[in-house]
């Protein structure tokens, strides 16, 4: 199931954008300029619960068949921070840390290092590593 967003709502990448001028555009079909903003469109797709919109810009030799995220209200997105962003050519990497929390649990900080790959002028999500180990607390 989706959230809605109001076009006046602040995009839930952080950008600083409403979500209709940021995330919004690209979960409607626009491709991204860069992977950074696949990566924050992605995270959007999650705070969401777009398991759609993630498929769909999952490189196709690294998608999922299916995809099943978490029943709504059991993760809450708590923000996103990119720190960094390399790219030449068609290959890109954005290294940032998305915090969350499951239920009532503590926060937890995703660390990721993701790859990306331009294919016919659009950017995929080819796959990630976590620098340091998985995901912390």
């Amino acid at each position: 199931m989706r959230k809605t967003s109001p076009a006046s709502e602040p995009c839930p990448c952080g950008s600083g954008d409403t979500y209709s001028d940021c995330c919004g555009s690209l979960h409607a079909g626009a491709a991204a300029a860069t992977a950074e903003a696949l990566m924050r469109s992605r995270y959007s797709a999650y705070v969401r619960g777009d398991a759609d919109y993630l498929r769909a810009s999952w490189h196709p030799d690294t998608r999922p068949a299916t995809l099943a995220l978490d029943p709504p209200g059991t993760v809450r997105w708590l923000g996103l921070d990119v720190r960094g962003h390399r790219g030449e050519g068609d290959a890109a990497t954005v290294e940032f840390i998305a915090r969350y929390r499951v239920g009532g649990g503590s926060a937890t900080r995703l660390h990721e290092i993701s790859r990306f790959r331009r294919i016919d002028g659009r950017w995929y999500y080819l796959d990630g590593t976590f620098p340091g180990g998985d995901r912390t607390g």
